[in-house]
């Protein structure tokens, strides 16, 4: 981040050192050479932060020095306030943009700031790396999906910023088309774009970083014939090589999410099977730093089935493949012995105790006779089932017991419920209650509220009952990028 304390001390010191000489500052105004040469006379001001004093960063600076009509040092404070000026922008503007946290987000915020710096209205932003590893988007600005299309229509090789983005040279050197309809070397399908969408120039920039070569590009686009001055050129490259660098990170954050995301859903069940008078659906929203709640649902034999929750403390890579290990060792468990639940938790605890010693693990299993709507269930540490029906809205009356992995030997008694028809058993993860945002037993009165408010008419749907639920605890949505614990909601709807 530009530190401006600093900056500006250099600049003062600069300031004062020449007002002390006002030889030089005489020399400076009468351009004359003081018995030396007038390029050893004048004082070398430092290179500071990437900005070189000798480029004309304020338009009131920008006339040669032999036209400077007033007193030296009324120059070159107005100078020192033009380089003060322009770094407090920058700052304001990359302390902005490092408040962002997705890349949609940042793309959004690098645009607009780009737009101010270079004084265009309208733009765009592709989002393409080159090694070819996803996301890839494109962001307009003052554009609409139409109109982006239509721009994608010219060949990109007939543009500065998609030969950024091809990694072709620029022949031309510049990434500036100061007047697109009266250059008629353009590409013809380029300039009739720009007239039909109402454009007539445009500057470019790419994004790019030492480590990750070519992030992409953006455009911004004049309504008139023009070009950026020297000082927005050098303001706005500045400001490009710092997104470039944020967004760089944003883009491996978001890369580490995704595998996550693909490695968990692939430890969890594909598809939940089809099984006479149950009706299954199932929300699940992984954290972004890698959950480790899981779920799992059975066909036993003899039309029954067997239902699973849980979570394994921690996250990342070791705790999905703790959870990986605990959801397999379940589903073996609970083919062997699954009308016993405190059985199948039992040696599920001493999975876990051979395998992690050093974790522990909340679960639930419930084994139920859908033909008979009756359910069998056994917790271990984990949070009540809820029972949805037209007459009642219940937790399932649990006995208290510990987390796996948390007692020399764990044991606790089953439960056993009878769901009336038409009635949803609810099992679900602490996840939904935390990201609620309120004390524990706030949240489990607003899923017991969410519950209970459940229209008539989705009570028919599983999976709108689930829905309901979700959107009910979690207004804001179980997607948030900044929940920090996975949602896993199992809806079972006995007919």
């Amino acid at each position: 981040m530009l530190d401006i304390a600093s900056l500006v001390r250099v600049h003062v010191d600069a300031l004062v050192a020449a007002q002390n000489d006002m030889g030089v500052c005489d020399a400076i105004r009468r351009n004359t050479p003081l018995g030396k040469p007038t390029t050893m006379s004048a004082p070398h001001l430092p290179k500071v932060a990437g900005i070189d004093p000798t480029v004309p960063v304020s338009a009131h600076t920008a006339a040669p020095i032999d036209e400077v009509p007033a007193a030296p040092g009324a120059f070159i404070q107005d100078r020192l306030a033009g380089w003060v000026s322009d770094l407090t922008t920058l700052h304001e503007l990359t302390e902005r943009l490092a408040g962002t946290s997705t890349l949609d987000n940042a793309l959004h915020e690098f645009l607009d700031a780009g737009a101010a710096l270079v004084g265009a209205r309208r733009g765009l932003v592709a989002f393409e790396p080159s090694d070819r590893r996803g996301p890839v988007s494109t962001i307009g600005l003052g554009l609409a999906h139409a109109e982006l299309g239509q721009i994608e229509t010219v060949p990109r090789s007939a543009t500065s910023y998609g030969r950024v983005l091809e990694g072709l040279p620029n022949p031309d050197g510049p990434l500036t088309t100061p007047d697109l309809l009266g250059d008629s070397s353009l590409d013809p399908r380029r300039r009739e774009v720009a007239a039909r969408l109402g454009y007539a120039a445009s500057y470019a920039l790419p994004l790019t970083t030492d480590t990750t070569g070519v992030l992409g590009a953006a455009v911004w686009l004049y309504d008139e014939p023009a070009e950026p001055t020297e000082r927005q050129r050098h303001l706005a490259g500045l400001y490009a090589g710092y997104a470039s660098e944020h967004l760089a990170r944003l883009l491996e954050l978001e890369r580490a999410r995704t595998d996550v995301a693909t490695v968990t859903e692939e430890l969890l069940p594909t598809r939940l099977p089809r099984v006479p008078g149950v009706q299954l659906a199932v929300r699940h929203e992984v954290a972004p730093q890698g959950g480790s709640d899981w779920y799992d649902a059975l066909a036993l034999p003899e039309g029954a089935l067997g239902l699973a929750v849980g979570s394994v403390d921690g996250s990342g890579p070791t705790a999905l493949a703790a959870m990986g290990r605990l959801r397999a060792g379940l589903r073996a468990y609970a083919v062997m012995e699954g009308e016993d639940p405190v059985a199948v938790l039992s040696d599920l605890e001493l999975l876990l105790r051979l395998t992690e010693p050093a974790r522990s693990a909340t679960a639930l299993f419930a084994y139920c006779e859908p033909a008979r709507r009756k359910i069998l269930l056994a917790g271990a540490g984990h949070t009540p089932p809820l029972i949805i029906g037209e007459r009642r809205t219940s937790y399932v009356e649990t006995t208290l017991s510990a987390p796996l992995g948390m007692l020399s030997c764990w044991e606790a008694p089953s439960v056993e419920i009878a769901p009336a028809p038409g009635e949803t058993v609810l099992l679900y993860t602490d996840g939904l209650l935390h990201r609620a945002g309120d004390s524990m037993d706030r949240a489990y009165a607003r899923l017991h509220a969410a519950a209970a408010s459940v229209p008539r008419a989705l009570r028919q749907d599983a999976a709108a009952v689930a829905d309901h639920v979700v959107r009910s605890v979690l207004p804001q949505g179980a997607g948030r990028a900044d929940g920090a614990e996975d949602v896993v909601v199992l809806a079972a709807r006995f007919d």
